[in-house]
């Protein structure tokens, strides 16, 4: 799997589109021109690097971004062809940077047996939205290069300019986005090494490195890890307390497809911690490979427990989720033509890549449970806690249930509903406390937008079962007004609100209960957030007058800004401690008009990032939580929960 089966030159280079629709709509390749579509520059010229390793040609990647803005990726792997395409009659580097979808990805037994490549879209697109590029290219001892800019029109021919140094080959592309395109071309270090980790986890061997120029005397983070995805799962459950030491792990391969799977359980209640990859891509929805797993995790583990005795007869059969309840598994997969669905691209369709799971899983991780008594009865017997725990929060639900028939609308006595019953314009504010409430109810439009106010803080999910989470009366009214659900029954079609608008203080309580409120989201109604409808209000922190007009200023960086521009201002700035502290024109006209406001939507990119980061913040260990924040302070703007 890990050899190519033929040589790799320009005729492997086929041609599907010309570039030139990139710099009109570059949405449509990179996704948005916001920091997601900047680094998806980065990401698209690494994975090329990554495709030489995994097609094993790499064995060392370095990131490095640039004082100037721009940014550096080295491989040694063969290097971009160099030679003419027969009937282009242009070199395949000059073919691969100024032509859409033109790569050793696409042809019938070309360069590639397996390629990261998602949207397949190429370094080409790099080119096309950066002002200049620079490929260089080491092969049969020379040093190949050529120059591009103004999006992607060559300024140089492909020449010889030297020497490679003895024995090297590989490709070095440097690139300085388009601040015309992008809303920022500042890379975020931290958004590119966690990328860049989580490709070495993948990737078992592969070393990547990452300087970041910008800072004075920055060092190079190095990521290498012998262990590969058994490593990443020993990361993952580094911020919580497993449930044994040991991390199992199986592969199994056949024709052009393998898997390879490690995992470990933790002492959490969390049952949705099954990462899944293939070819490299996080596949955040899942698909065959995921779902095979879990199918026959259940089947081994129940069978286990029976012919042990920790099931009786009348026992029923555990539930999957029963069983995946504290697991943390990374399943990668690798195969020649992977079919990607789903409303991001990122669902695994291969049906024959569910069969091999399945089959790996039954024969593999039976004998790990049969040669690891100890750990294997400690997941029965949490997975037994856990069916009991899940037995407790049925019956929670059907109280939960009941009470909403009894109460003939259904909805909770604190919501103030909305008026309108077109779902697509139909706004939950979540408020904190009864006086925002009852301010914000006074400044809400009553057709479109509804509150639903808050007493304190909701339970921390991250640290309760089920059934416990279930009697809490503010999660209760929380489901009931959202009306969709939750965990594995969420149903986002039942959903009663567009928009979900989590409306709290702009302080430290209130950025606690965002958190919380933010945990359940995430870990009981995920889909809520991955569809996009779940925002956070950015209510401001200060107020001053400028004349007779009232100035809002957002937080201490806008009155950073603001004094800049003023640095006479000689008012007192006063500090808005709480949202019950505005009147209700304030409140609408700062925070909930939908023509003046600003909201920030909440997104998980990567699943598996957003699982650890709430682990560390809202789990038991205190230093974990002290040591990452403490780290990431400086460059908190950047996160996405």
């Amino acid at each position: 799997m890990a050899q190519t089966t033929s040589s790799y030159g320009a005729k492997d280079i086929q041609v599907l589109e010309g570039l030139e629709p990139v710099r009109k709509r570059p949405g449509m390749y990179i996704g948005s021109t916001g920091l997601t579509g900047l680094h998806h520059l980065v990401w698209e010229v690494v994975d090329n690097a990554v495709d030489e390793a995994m097609a094993g040609h790499c064995t060392r990647i370095d990131v490095t971004l640039l004082a100037d803005g721009g940014c550096r990726v080295v491989d040694d792997g063969r290097g971009i062809p160099t030679d003419i395409h027969p009937q282009k009659r242009k070199s395949g580097v000059e073919l691969a940077l100024t032509v859409l979808h033109a790569g050793g990805k696409f042809g019938e037994g070309g360069g590639y047996k397996v390629s990261g490549g998602l949207h397949g879209v190429g370094v080409s697109v790099v080119n096309a939205l950066s002002t200049r590029l620079v490929v260089e290219v080491d092969q049969h001892g020379k040093r190949h290069r050529m120059e591009f800019a103004n999006g992607g029109k060559p300024q140089t021919k492909l020449e010889v300019v030297g020497d490679a140094p003895r024995g090297r080959t590989g490709t070095t592309v440097t690139f300085w986005p388009d601040p015309s395109i992008f809303d920022t071309v500042e890379f975020s270090a931290r958004t590119i090494t966690e990328r860049l980790q989580m490709m070495a986890f993948l990737n078992k061997g592969l070393e990547i490195r990452f300087t970041d120029q910008r800072s004075p005397g920055a060092e190079t983070v190095v990521f290498k890890y012998a262990g590969g995805i058994r490593d990443f799962v020993k990361h993952l459950n580094a911020s919580k307390e497993a449930l044994f030491s040991k991390v199992g792990y199986f592969e199994q391969s056949e024709a052009d497809q393998e898997v390879e799977v490690a995992f470990q359980w933790n002492t959490g209640f969390n049952a949705d911690g099954i990462h899944s990859f293939a070819n490299g891509i996080n596949t955040v929805e899942g698909g065959m490979h995921e779902e095979g797993f879990k199918t026959a995790l259940t089947s081994v583990a129940n069978k286990y427990a029976r012919a042990k005795g920790l099931l009786k007869e009348k026992d029923e059969n555990l539930q999957g989720e029963d069983i995946r309840e504290g697991l943390t598994a990374i399943v990668s997969v690798r195969l020649a033509n992977p079919q990607f669905e789903g409303q991001t691209k990122a669902k695994l369709g291969n049906t024959t890549m569910r069969t091999l799971v399945v089959r790996a899983t039954n024969e593999r991780l039976a004998d790990w449970f049969e040669e690891n008594p100890t750990e294997a009865n400690k997941v029965v017997k949490k997975a037994i806690a856990a069916s009991q725990a899940r037995l407790a929060a049925r019956k929670a639900r059907d109280v939960i249930r009941s009470k909403t028939l009894l109460d003939g609308a259904g909805m909770p006595d604190k919501l103030k509903d909305c008026s309108s019953k077109n779902r697509e314009e139909r706004e939950l504010f979540i408020v904190e406390g009864d006086s925002a409430g009852g301010s914000a109810v006074t400044a809400r439009d009553p057709a479109t937008q509804a509150i639903l106010p808050l007493r304190g803080k909701i339970l921390n999910v991250e640290r309760a079962r089920i059934d416990k989470m279930l009697k809490n009366e503010a999660i209760q009214t929380l489901i009931a007004a959202i009306g969709a659900g939750l965990g594995e029954e969420f149903d986002l079609e039942k959903r009663r609100y567009d928009k979900v608008i989590l409306l709290t203080d702009a302080d430290v309580d209130g950025a606690h209960i965002r958190t919380l409120l933010l945990t359940f989201f995430f870990r009981q109604m995920k889909p809520l957030i991955e569809a996009g409808h779940v925002f956070i209000a950015q209510p401001p922190l200060y107020s001053t007058e400028v004349g007779k007009e009232k100035v809002y200023l957002k937080d201490d960086h806008a009155k950073e800004l603001f004094l800049q521009e003023r640095p006479n201002h000689a008012k007192e700035f006063q500090r808005l401690k709480g949202l019950g502290e505005m009147d209700h024109e304030e409140l609408r006209a700062t925070t909930m008009d939908p023509e003046r406001r600003t909201l920030l939507a909440v997104t998980v990119e990567q699943a598996a990032l957003a699982d650890e980061v709430l682990s560390i913040l809202m789990g038991d260990d205190v230093e974990s939580r002290k040591h990452f924040i403490q780290t990431n302070a400086k460059d908190v703007r950047f996160l996405d929960i």
